[in-house]
């Protein structure tokens, strides 16, 4: 099956301006004024006073938090009494053209004994249940389960008419309803089509086989008539319980339950109602629903659910029911309620026009959340605003990408002081709960607020790339949960089908005890080396730290590893010795990724980062290294949707001029933030001694390779930069799409369309399409029916396409006035897959032919892996890492990122570092340390290296000797001159100011 596209997208274009982006800043900046963030909650702000849940593997509401807690998985296969996998299920279903009637997907959350009913507890009659909806059932039920959860029925309001019940319910076809037309429509139809086939049998005979058919069925029970009206899920409630405020039921797909919330918040706050009963229920695993969904390639192939993991392929269908009793703050506290969370805000907003239904739209989902935060009256990027955040996350590509996108303009970038967010969703535990997947998660984040514990997300192994532009950091394993002296706060998502979005916002109750956070330790050990750690309010942390371990086997490497406690005990500081090919690199060695670790040398497979653990059994590179030859490339990513990361830290502390970034977010500025970080980092890496055998780039991130190996002076680059404005490149009113499939069967899609072109081929299974709005959206209806799903994107520039000619004078005449210069190091274009030529003529044609030709990026990444490259950098923030390993899926490489907007600069550069370190490289750790000289790195018992006698000298005033070059000096073959002269000459050229002294290579 065609994937969605990946998140990961790098997009060369120009934002569109947003009308209301200045708006939002306003807003944000009012509200970090002082007295326009409110203090607390309002006496009419909605409390939790009782809860009722009823989901797969949870029968009541003690379970699900004890399933929440342990991570407990709840996915099994469907039962058959649902729908008969061997009739239905077909394993290869999801290659080729979809069919209604068979299913590649047979895993799902679903409810068996939990489930149980007694009828006679409401005064129903025990002969009605069989015929009815389960949906109205287990409403009523969970309903009165919150009601015990309370404090029981003396708890509730004596005037029943100031009680309210608000249901999220699906207009699906329920097992019952389902049933009813198969005796009213499907029995007659058999009989029909059996007088046209078989008129031979006569209608005595066709009658029987039709009356045998509706028997099959059941008997007929006209008094369950009434449990088959969808609308009757609320007034069912209202009924047996006696509540005679308002009831209805609402469909807003799966964003239901929320709204329901919102709605319920909306009449205690008008007076309207003194107690209302909010939340949503979905009980449909009928086969023609799974059909639905088969249909819409929204199911998992690989029947996993994995919410913001990179290898997420789509959701799994789940049900359950979840109901919240909510009273006016004031009210509950004058009653003496136990408030489980007070709801501070909450917001609903529409995606309006989209290039389809199934698309989500950021904007949309912005909007939702902005609302929520302004009538909380908090700024959602306070660094204590939230501690929590319940995502939606679907575990289908797109929608997990879009997600990630509003968390980032929502709550902002990471760093900046401001402390990550706890991130999970429910979803990785129970499966997609439709209509009651917006409780489910409103729940989960109540109870976690309660208990001031942050509970587990499951299935992300592999972080989607997204992540890095957000403050959200996933939790694996539950957790204490402690803000220090702010309110817990956490904030939950629903966006449902069709464009519809909610966001509520809960906080702890007023008054209720802060236990005190742990404290930290104040005398670490000795012979262990300090590494300072971004600031986190969920966890109380020491600074990180790090092991390097060598030894001539996983197992010798084993031994080692069980003599490093978690504080560095036995552990010596300084560089190992190169004493084994097997290499071990540890971050922050707490007891859990030491045992990851041990697992990883059992295994004794390669391991490339996942849970902070390098593992390599041969290098790549240096003395053990497994092939002879192998290459490093520096890869430059070109505009991206996220901005530049921040390096100031980087450049302060390896004395670097910072670089001037602008933060605009039009094409020009964003192309010259993009060129100035890249220059920063490549210098940073050379004073690292991390030296690369060629130079590439995605988009414009090759012009900054050009740059970075000193194709041009670098005067006349910054020349040429200063005298760039913003809005001063007219670009076309052309739609970018990406899709979740390869470049030739986009290509293929496009016959017949004029004005529109495949711009990148990126890997695999994504490309990216430009054209015209009409023709564009041509092409990706014609992709949907193969199965392929598309998402608009908000640029538009006409890049790395043909209809880009017109605009070329532009900058013809400027690139043409460039000089140019031999290049220090090789650079490869992904234009034409190959080195730059040598003429500078042709070179200049290339520079051109880049903006009218599609990015080869996935070619390029094979070649480039053919002529010996084994470990691709990327230089900067951006999604090349995902790119390169899904072109060389199967096959041993690193592809690492020199910076991540999760992070601080020097934290992601250590992780670059350790990265390396396990392939057989020796960056310079010394010039990571807090102070200089100091010994950063925690060994077991092992030799410790002599430091670089030329360590402490910025590489780019260090005379071109081996000393610079560390990284190339460790290879398995004997360094050459142009090896030695790697480092200085990236130093060289790698963007120094106007003005800046030069360094020794001589370029003017």
């Amino acid at each position: 099956m065609p994937r969605s596209p990946p998140s990961w997208t790098n997009w060369p274009m120009a934002p569109r301006p947003r009308s209301s982006w200045r708006r939002r800043r306003a807003r944000r900046r009012a509200m970090s004024e002082p007295g326009a963030r409110r203090t607390g909650p309002r006496p009419t702000d909605a409390a939790i006073v009782g809860m009722g849940a009823v989901f797969p593997g949870a029968g009541d509401l003690a379970a699900y938090w004890r399933n929440l807690l342990a991570g407990t998985d709840c996915i099994t296969d469907v039962p058959p009494g649902r729908w008969d996998p061997e009739i239905y299920y077909d394993p290869h279903g999801a290659e080729g053209p979809a069919r209604s009637d068979r299913f590649y997907c047979r895993r799902g959350g679903f409810l068996d004994e939990p489930a149980a009913f007694d009828p006679t507890r409401f005064g129903i009659m025990p002969s009605a249940v069989p015929g009815a909806e389960p949906d109205q059932l287990l409403a009523l039920r969970a309903i009165a389960d919150a009601i015990a959860d309370a404090g029981g029925q003396e708890r509730l309001p004596a005037d029943r008419s100031r009680i309210g019940v608000i249901l999220g319910r699906g207009g699906f076809m329920g097992v019952a309803t389902a049933r009813l037309d198969q005796r009213v429509r499907t029995a007659h139809q058999l009989a029909v089509t059996l007088r046209e086939l078989a008129p031979e049998w006569g209608e005595s005979k066709i009658t029987a086989v039709r009356e045998a058919f509706q028997a099959s069925l059941g008997p007929e029970q006209p008094e369950a008539s009434i449990g088959l009206v969808p609308s009757f899920t609320a007034a069912r409630t209202a009924n047996r319980l006696d509540f005679r405020g308002p009831a209805y039921t609402l469909d807003a797909a799966c964003a239901s339950s929320l709204l329901a919330v919102a709605q319920a918040v909306d009449l205690l706050a008008a007076g309207r109602c003194d107690l209302v009963a909010a939340g949503a229920v979905h009980h449909c695993h009928i086969a023609t629903l799974w059909s639905v969904f088969t249909q819409l390639r929204a199911l998992s192939p690989t029947q996993s659910i994995r919410p913001f993991d990179r290898r997420a392929d789509g959701t799994l269908l789940s049900e359950g029911t979840g109901v919240v009793l909510l009273k006016r703050l004031a009210d509950a506290e004058r009653d003496g309620d136990r408030v489980y969370a007070v709801l501070r805000g909450a917001g609903v907003a529409g995606d309006g026009r989209a290039s389809s239904l199934m698309n989500p739209r950021t904007e949309g989902q912005i909007r939702a959340l902005e609302q929520a935060w302004g009538s909380a009256g908090l700024d959602p990027r306070h660094p204590t605003a939230l501690g929590l955040l319940e995502a939606h996350g679907t575990g289908t590509p797109v929608g997990d990408g879009a997600e990630l996108d509003t968390l980032a303009r929502v709550f902002g970038p990471p760093g900046a002081g401001r402390p990550p967010v706890g991130l999970g969703s429910v979803k990785s535990m129970l499966g997609h709960t439709m209509q009651a997947a917006g409780i489910a998660g409103l729940i989960k984040a109540a109870l976690a607020v309660h208990h001031r514990t942050l509970p587990p997300t499951l299935h992300l192994d592999e972080p989607h790339e997204g992540l890095a532009r957000t403050r959200m950091r996933p939790v694996t394993e539950a957790e204490p949960w402690d803000a220090g002296r702010a309110p817990l706060r956490a904030g939950v998502n629903a966006f449902g089908f069709g464009g519809i979005n909610a966001h509520v916002i809960l906080e702890e109750a007023p008054g209720r005890q802060r236990a005190a956070a742990p404290p930290v330790p104040r005398n670490p050990p000795l012979r262990t080396a300090e590494w300072e750690r971004t600031a986190d309010p969920l966890r109380t942390a020491e600074p990180e730290r790090t092991v390097l371990l060598t030894a001539d086997s996983p197992g010798a490497l084993a031994e080692k590893l069980r003599n490093v406690g978690e504080r560095g005990t036995g552990a010596d500081t300084g560089l190992p010795a190169d004493d084994g090919p097997c290499r071990l690199a540890l971050l922050d060695p707490t007891p859990q990724r030491r045992a990851l670790a041990a697992k990883i040398l059992a295994r004794g497979l390669p391991w490339r980062g996942r849970g902070e653990v390098w593992f390599t059994p041969r290098p790549f590179f240096g003395p053990y290294a497994r092939e002879t030859g192998a290459r490093l490339a520096f890869v430059f990513p070109g505009l991206e949707a996220e901005p530049p990361p921040r390096v100031d830290d980087i450049a302060d502390r390896l004395s670097l001029p910072r670089p001037t970034v602008s933060g605009g977010s039009g094409l020009v500025e964003r192309a010259v933030d993009s060129l100035a970080v890249g220059r920063l980092l490549a210098r940073a890496l050379a004073e690292l001694g991390i030296a690369p055998d060629l130079l590439t780039g995605h988009s414009l991130g090759e012009w900054t390779a050009m740059v970075v190996a000193g194709m041009y002076p670098h005067r006349a680059v910054d020349t040429f930069l200063d005298s760039l404005r913003p809005g001063s490149l007219a670009v076309p009113d052309l739609v970018y799409a990406a899709l979740g499939c390869g470049a030739a069967q986009a290509a293929a899609a496009l016959e017949g369309l004029e004005r529109v072109a495949v711009s990148h081929d990126n890997c695999p299974h994504q490309s990216v399409i430009c054209g015209t709005p009409q023709e564009l959206a041509e092409a990706v209806s014609r992709l949907a029916r193969q199965g392929v799903r598309a998402q608009e994107m908000p640029f538009r520039s006409g890049f790395h396409t043909p209809m880009w000619a017109p605009y070329l004078g532009q900058v013809g005449a400027a690139f043409d006035a460039l000089p140019l210069r031999d290049p220090h190091l090789p650079v490869w274009s992904a234009t034409t897959v190959a080195p730059f030529p040598q003429d500078p003529v042709e070179v200049r044609q290339l520079v051109l032919r880049h903006l009218l030709e599609p990015v080869r990026f996935r070619q390029l990444t094979r070649r480039l892996y053919e002529t010996g490259v084994r470990a691709f950098v990327q230089i900067g923030a951006g999604s090349l890492t995902g790119f390169v390993a899904d072109t060389l899926q199967g096959e041993d490489h690193l592809a690492v990122a020199a910076a991540d907007s999760r992070r601080d600069g020097r934290a992601q550069l250590r992780r670059l570092s350790a990265a390396l370190w396990a392939e057989g490289l020796r960056p310079r750790w010394e010039r990571l340390a807090p102070t200089a000289g100091a010994a950063l790195v925690v060994a077991d018992a092992l030799p410790v290296a002599d430091a670089s006698p030329a360590a402490d000298a910025p590489a780019a005033a260090a005379a071109p000797d081996h000393a610079d070059a560390p990284a190339v000096a460790d290879r398995a073959v004997a360094p050459t001159v142009a090896d030695r002269a790697v480092a200085p000459a990236i130093a060289d050229c790698a963007a120094a100011p106007a003005g800046a002294a030069r360094s020794t290579s001589g370029m003017p």
